[in-house]
């Protein structure tokens, strides 16, 4: 069952774990979070930066493991659900909400 939007806006909790809006950099310098940007839509997303190029996936695999890695979880439990082939993504992390979305807000800034 998924909840409204949190004050964060840039995640909100659904049954076993969050979900989460990124607006994604591919070849970029290094691999980063560089905290929340607005969207063109008025949204707001969770910023990000790979090395990796947008090619085969490799993009969303290091966007997986660099969320992973900055919320302390295995790169198993971090997935992106939507916005495969779109720098806008939609990615899933398993796990207990509340704590993820503490984690989340301190990546945030």
């Amino acid at each position: 069952m998924t909840t409204g939007p949190t004050t964060a806006g840039f995640y909100r909790p659904v049954d076993g774990g969050v979900l989460v809006e990124v607006r994604l950099t591919p070849k970029s310098a290094s691999d980063r979070i560089e905290g929340t940007v607005a969207a063109a839509d008025g949204s707001v997303r969770l910023k990000a930066r790979v090395r990796a190029v947008p090619e085969d996936g490799k993009a969303n695999q290091a966007l997986e493991v660099l969320l992973a890695r900055a919320l302390g979880m295995p790169k198993s439990a971090v997935a992106v659900v939507a916005g495969h082939t779109a720098r806008s993504k939609t990615l899933r992390v398993d796990g207990e909400p509340s704590a993820i979305a503490a984690a989340l807000r301190l990546l945030a800034g």
